[in-house]
């Protein structure tokens, strides 16, 4: 009897191929909500923030000083009657020919001046000021509007909304944004193995970092998570865990079961209840990687399906797919274009003589002399790499690297910002 032989496996998918797919699967949401600008930071515009007045809304000193003519002071030294003070907040009057004006930092400028000179170049006398210098027209001033007129675009739609953004939309008297719904997620892990931190661990057991990790990684996102917790590895279990995640959830992620062993029961389970693509993708850490979508149930209002994405679960791998995988596709939900994040090319001082075929991701942190030093133990599996190191070397599928070569490395904060 002849047994048949299996099929050949599909290549792997560069992680280029894997974004496309998962980004083209991707439709934005389009239920908005209005927040305070106090509570915006991290979500992201809905429509374009246009500014309804210019900034500054008038003439003002950059300085604590004295607002003249320039003119009026021919030669430093010049002795000048002052003829009024304005501070912040107040609006002086017109300033009278041959005289200055006391003025503080972002006062209006008076009418009819021209120049501020600092407190520092001037000397107080009797009734008046001496000027030590000889004022430029315009020295000192800022300009109505120089930093935004009315009718600029400020924050298009699509801006993920940072502490300074979020500064600039205050600038224009924005109270209030209209921001994409957050994304909803539900979040479980698989595995008889896992027990939770507080339990005893019996034997052959391990904590389950990863339900902690990517819900962190999720609340960092400005996600709505709801965590399923631990599912029995039983075919059954897994069913009823993904249709009831699918109930109100854009995304459903999960960490573990994504291989081809008897207990990993996401794929049948996942085919069950929606469709399913289970990638190799070629970088390392983190090559199994499965997408679909779980169909919402009858009784749910609306139609259509939420999201699947399930992560390695070894606990390097799936914080590393996360980055690459699954945060461009919560940012598409959001509108928000996906760019690729910045590296920097610096100096490795180490030796990597045994690339792998697959695009790898070195656990890296830079070194007091600016060079790059990697995690000695490059496993998925051991988790400290990723809290000493300060981001990922980004290093091309078979590249050696000896010391000296510049390498392209990632800090974590263009992905976790």
């Amino acid at each position: 009897m002849t047994s048949t032989p299996n099929p050949p496996r599909a290549p792997m998918l560069s992680l280029p191929q894997a974004l496309e797919r998962l980004l083209a699967a991707t439709t934005a949401l389009t239920e908005t909500e209005q927040v305070d600008s106090a509570e915006a930071l991290g979500r992201v515009l809905a429509a374009d923030l246009v500014s309804a007045l210019d900034v500054p809304p008038h003439d003002n000193s950059s300085m604590d000083g004295y607002a003249l003519r320039a003119a009026d002071v021919a030669v430093p030294g010049t002795v000048l009657p002052v003829s009024q003070r304005v501070a912040a907040g107040q609006v002086g009057a017109v300033l009278a020919p041959g005289s200055a004006a006391r003025i503080f930092t972002g006062a209006p400028v008076p009418q009819g001046a021209d120049a501020i000179v600092m407190q520092e170049q001037c000397e107080a006398v009797d009734g008046g000021v001496r000027v030590n210098v000889q004022p430029a027209p315009g020295q000192w001033i800022r300009r109505l509007g120089e930093d935004v007129r009315s009718g600029d675009v400020l924050l298009a739609r699509g801006t993920r909304l940072t502490p300074q953004a979020v500064g600039l939309a205050a600038s224009v008297g924005a109270a209030s944004l209209v921001v994409v719904r957050r994304p909803r997620v539900a979040l479980f892990s698989t595995g008889d193995e896992l027990a939770m931190p507080g339990e005893p661990l019996q034997p052959g057991a391990i904590y389950n970092s990863n339900r902690y990790t990517l819900r962190a990684l999720l609340t960092a996102l400005d996600c709505e998570v709801t965590d399923l917790g631990i599912v029995p590895d039983r075919l059954d279990a897994t069913r009823s865990a993904l249709r009831q995640a699918a109930q109100g959830h854009d995304l459903i992620l999960t960490s573990g079961g994504v291989s081809v062993g008897e207990e990993d029961h996401l794929k049948p389970a996942v085919q069950a209840v929606g469709r399913l693509e289970l990638w190799q993708v070629a970088i390392k850490p983190g090559k199994p990687l499965a997408f679909g979508a779980v169909r919402r149930g009858a009784d749910e209002s609306g139609t259509g399906s939420a999201l699947f994405v399930g992560l390695p679960g070894n606990p390097v791998s799936s914080f590393v797919t996360f980055l690459l995988a699954v945060r461009p596709l919560l940012l598409a939900l959001q509108g928000v274009r996906y760019a690729e994040p910045k590296g920097l090319l610096l100096r490795a001082d180490f030796d990597w003589p045994e690339p792998d075929v697959r695009r790898e991701f070195l656990r890296a942190r830079r070194n007091v002399d600016g060079g790059l030093e990697v995690f000695a133990n490059q496993s998925s599996g051991v988790l400290t790499s990723v809290v000493w190191a300060e981001g990922l070397i980004d290093n091309p599928p078979g590249r050696a690297i000896a010391r000296g070569d510049a390498v392209r490395f990632v800090p974590f904060s263009e992905w976790l910002a």
